[in-house]
C-alpha cells in the first residue's frame, strides 16, 4: 500500500495539467526570445508515454527551425526487446541521415538515450535527459514501480529486477540533466550528473509529468541546442529570466 507520501507526491503531478496550460498560453511569446538552431533532434518518451506526449517539445523545437523525431515505437512499456532493437535501428537511420544528432530523453526515456550515447558515442553530440532517474538502484525506487512490475513479463530477459550499475556512470558525450525537486515520480536525487567537465545539472520548477512542456525545461533545452557544434559549457540563467528557475545552487553527484 502506497505510503501517504507517495501518494501526496503522485496528488502532485495533476500539476501538469495546468501547467500544459501555462505552456499552450505562451508558447507563442516564447518562441520569439528562445534561441533558434537547426539541429537533429531525436526525442524519447517516458515511461507510458509515446510520440504524442512529446508533440509540445517536438513543435517548439520545430518552429525554432530544429529537424525533430519522435521513436515511432508506440508506448514506452519499458525494455523491451521490440523497443530495444527499434530504438538502436532509429539511431542509426538518423546518424545516416544527419550525421551526429541531439538526443532528448524523457524520465525513462531519458536513460534510453544514456544507453545509445553509451552504445556509440560518435552518433550523438549531446544527451539531455528531463526527469530521468540514471542514479536509481531498483525499479521499486519509482512511483510506477508497481505498473513497472507489472509489465516485466514483456522486458529483455537478461534484464534483472536491479538495475544495472552501469547505466550510473558518466557518458563519453556532454550531459545535461533537467529535474525538479518536487517530482512526484522519481526521486530527485536519482536524475543527477556527477559533476564533470561535460555535465550539468539544471534545476526548474514543476512536476515530473509536465518537464516535456515546462517553460523553464525550453529555456534550458534550446539553449542547449543553439551551441555551435563542436563547443560545449555550461547552462548560465539568461538575467532577465532568473525568477523562473531556483536560486539554490544544485546537489552536484561527486566523482568518486
Amino acid at each position: 500500500m502506497p505510503s501517504a507520501r507517495n501518494l501526496l507526491r503522485a496528488v502532485a503531478e495533476l500539476r501538469a495539467v495546468p501547467e500544459l496550460g501555462t505552456y499552450a498560453a505562451t508558447a507563442p511569446l516564447m518562441r520569439r526570445w528562445l534561441p533558434r538552431g537547426n539541429r537533429p533532434v531525436f526525442v524519447m518518451p517516458g515511461f507510458l508515454g509515446g510520440d504524442g506526449s512529446t508533440v509540445p517539445l517536438r513543435t517548439t523545437l520545430s518552429k525554432l527551425g530544429h529537424t525533430t523525431y519522435g521513436w515511432e515505437l508506440g508506448r514506452n512499456l519499458g525494455p523491451t526487446p521490440e523497443i530495444l532493437d527499434g530504438i538502436v535501428e532509429r539511431l542509426d537511420e538518423l546518424h545516416a541521415r544527419h550525421g551526429r544528432i541531439d538526443i532528448i530523453g524523457w524520465s525513462l526515456g531519458g536513460i534510453f538515450a544514456r544507453e545509445l550515447a553509451r552504445l556509440a558515442p560518435h552518433t550523438i553530440r549531446q544527451v539531455i535527459t528531463l526527469g530521468s532517474p540514471f542514479q536509481i538502484e531498483s525499479p521499486e525506487d519509482s512511483a510506477v514501480s508497481p505498473i513497472y512490475s507489472a509489465l516485466r513479463h514483456r522486458h529483455a530477459s537478461h534484464l534483472e529486477m536491479r538495475v544495472p550499475s552501469y547505466i550510473r556512470e558518466p557518458l563519453e558525450v556532454p550531459a545535461t540533466s533537467i529535474y525538479t525537486r518536487t517530482d512526484g515520480v522519481v526521486r530527485w536525487h536519482h536524475c543527477l550528473n556527477r559533476h564533470l567537465p561535460q555535465t550539468e545539472n539544471v534545476e526548474v520548477y514543476g512536476s515530473h509529468c509536465g518537464l516535456g512542456h515546462n517553460p523553464s525545461a525550453l529555456i534550458v533545452v534550446t539553449d542547449r541546442l543553439a551551441q555551435p557544434v563542436g563547443t560545449w559549457k555550461p547552462f548560465e540563467v539568461p538575467h532577465r529570466m532568473r525568477a523562473l528557475f531556483p536560486k539554490a545552487p544544485a546537489f552536484r553527484v561527486p566523482t568518486p
